[in-house]
């Protein structure tokens, strides 16, 4: 990738990191300073959110340079010293931003005042949806949670407004073609002790509102959503609206064992 044409002789000469950051490409910066995944800074800077000693860099390939002012919302990037882990039980009526231009409520108002690292949510849970969210600043790590290669497992329990007729789920073990294309799961069962309205499955793939959208096409509403796993970790302890930090064990395991499947 060839450095952006957009650089300026008169840039500021401050450094704005350290060695490991001169030659890294811009997404992988935004990324290191807690902003969001490499995939996820790319949109920001493809949307001209992003601007470079003063103008705006819509390249994500443009490569840092000592001197370099990158800034964000106003902000001056710099990249996170301290990698922070937070595993939260989302509640419902919380949106998976950062922040929301209509002035709802965010998983980040949650944590206000309690992290004081900029961190951002790994993925997406719609407003309704309840369950595991992981929020962290490292982004080569979001980066592996989000990435289609890598096939992060989640598990869902779904309530749903009437019962799961077997025939129907028959179908989703085998796959489904939506609008956006075929989806598989991993697997699905009726939940044990309960009644067939109450089913879990487990998802590699992560499109918008896929589960919700997987009981639609076959014509059931989803009352209520929940994610109970999520790449080996589980709710165990964590009461809705409630956080914790990752484990050392916890961190290595997610950075080591969930590895990119042929």
């Amino acid at each position: 990738m060839k450095k952006s044409d957009n650089r300026k002789d008169d840039r500021p000469k401050e450094k704005v990191g350290s060695a490991a950051e001169i030659g890294m490409r811009l997404n992988k910066y935004v990324a290191h300073c807690g902003v969001a995944s490499r995939r996820a800074a790319a949109e920001l800077i493809k949307q001209g959110r992003i601007t470079v000693n003063g103008e705006v860099e819509k390249a994500p390939g443009y490569q840092i340079e000592e001197g370099d002012v990158v800034i964000f919302d106003g902000k001056k990037l710099q990249p996170e010293g301290r990698k922070v882990y937070i595993l939260m039980n989302k509640p419902k009526d919380a949106i998976t931003t950062v922040k929301d231009e209509r002035g709802r409520r965010t998983v980040i108002d949650l944590l206000r005042g309690k992290i004081k690292e900029r961190i951002f949510p790994v993925g997406r849970l719609d407003r309704e949806t309840t369950g595991l969210l992981l929020l962290t600043n490292d982004g080569d790590l979001a980066e592996k949670m989000t990435h289609p290669r890598y096939q992060m497992k989640k598990v869902y329990y779904a309530s749903l407004d009437k019962e799961l007729h077997p025939a129907d789920l028959e179908k989703i073990e085998k796959g489904l073609q939506l609008e956006d294309g075929p989806v598989q799961v991993d697997w699905v069962e009726y939940l044990p002790k309960q009644s067939k309205t109450e089913v879990g499955l487990e998802i590699h793939v992560g499109r918008n509102r896929i589960v919700r959208r997987i009981f639609e096409h076959l014509g059931y509403q989803v009352k209520r959503l929940d994610r109970v796993y999520l790449g080996g970790l589980t709710k165990k302890d964590l009461k809705r609206g409630w956080w914790r930090n990752l484990t050392q064990q916890e961190i290595v395991m997610l950075k080591h064992f969930n590895k990119q499947r042929e």
